[in-house]
């Protein structure tokens, strides 16, 4: 029987990497879908992953030729795809002004929503033909502000997504269409992969069969996704959430958790939202967490699939 294949984005580091080596270790192929391939591999190595366990593609999901490259040189391998792991995502807290995308977009909602937007409905043709046929997009708390850790200020607010709208062409950079503000474009991104997920398991689950679902592992304090904030910040928060929040969680783990929603029977529904909870005890198994407000209004999740389709020229 042939083996498994699963495409990870942003595998090269923390979660996806963890959960790129998890996944080869329970047999299957691992797609490494990366914007730096020596980073990549040697991170594969690093981490003990077999030779022939993996193969690493170049994507950068900021850029929608990029993505659709990607794609091309998957589908030349010639591997069956089982499951879609979208977790590439980039958090700039310190940025004054915006970057953008090559296609003019704010650089964070380029790179952790519209990417992953285009590369889900492009590679839908070939998951629904697995067996096996799981799309995840990787979720956080700080898209819930009904949750501990998504109190925290700014808080993600998408208003009545006047940049979708405007095409998000400069000066507007932000999903409301108001002033820059990097740590909250970074949660309304991810406000938008949840949103995606959920309109995705309405169009197309009960005609596919897919699996579509998204994951909270709790706070993966140590991620190199931190990898742009104040130094001091990167020393001190994964100390915070050890001690004071309970809430951390390793690479390693959160890893292990990425490989149980892709390939263990237990997660095998579509439309949630899995959850290990803000405060970690030890033996606690997934449950299914309710989404934020936001994130869990159809008629939002309508609107921002058809804008999105609009700025990634599917329609």
């Amino acid at each position: 029987m042939a083996e498994n294949t699963v495409i990870i984005t942003g595998a090269s580091s923390g979660v996806g990497l963890y959960g790129a080596k998890a996944l080869a270790q329970r047999g299957w192929h691992v797609i490494m879908a990366c914007r730096n391939l020596e980073k990549a591999e040697k991170a594969a190595q690093e981490v003990g992953m077999p030779t022939g366990s993996y193969t690493i593609l170049h994507i950068d999901t900021a850029d929608l030729n990029s993505v659709r490259t990607f794609v091309q040189a998957f589908r030349a391998t010639g591997r069956q795809l089982d499951a879609l792991v979208c977790n590439a995502a980039i958090y700039m807290p310190l940025l004054k002004e915006p970057l953008r995308s090559p296609e003019g977009y704010e650089l964070t909602v380029a790179t952790n929503h519209l990417g992953h937007f285009l590369l889900c409905n492009l590679m839908l043709e070939d998951l629904k033909q697995s067996p096996i046929k799981r799309l995840v997009l990787l979720g956080t708390v700080t898209h819930n502000p009904d949750e501990l850790g998504g109190k925290v200020y700014p808080r993600p607010n998408l208003g009545n997504l006047e940049g979708f709208t405007a095409g998000f062409k400069p000066p507007i950079s932000m999903i409301d269409g108001k002033k820059f503000e990097p740590v909250r474009a970074y949660k309304e991104s991810k406000v938008c992969n949840v949103l995606t997920m959920r309109e995705l398991h309405r169009r197309y689950h009960e005609s596919t069969g897919i699996i579509f679902s998204s994951f909270y592992p709790g706070c993966v304090a140590d991620t190199p996704l931190f990898r742009n904030h104040y130094p001091l910040f990167q020393k001190l928060f994964p100390l915070f959430q050890k001690y004071i929040t309970k809430g951390y969680v390793s690479q390693a783990l959160a890893g292990e958790r990425l490989a149980m929603v892709v390939a263990d029977p237990e997660f095998n529904q579509s439309g949630v939202y899995w959850s290990w909870g803000n405060r970690q005890k030890k033996g606690r198994k997934a449950f299914q967490q309710q989404v934020s407000p936001q994130a869990r209004d159809d008629e939002m999740a309508r609107r921002v699939w058809d804008l999105s389709a609009k700025l990634v020229y599917l329609t």
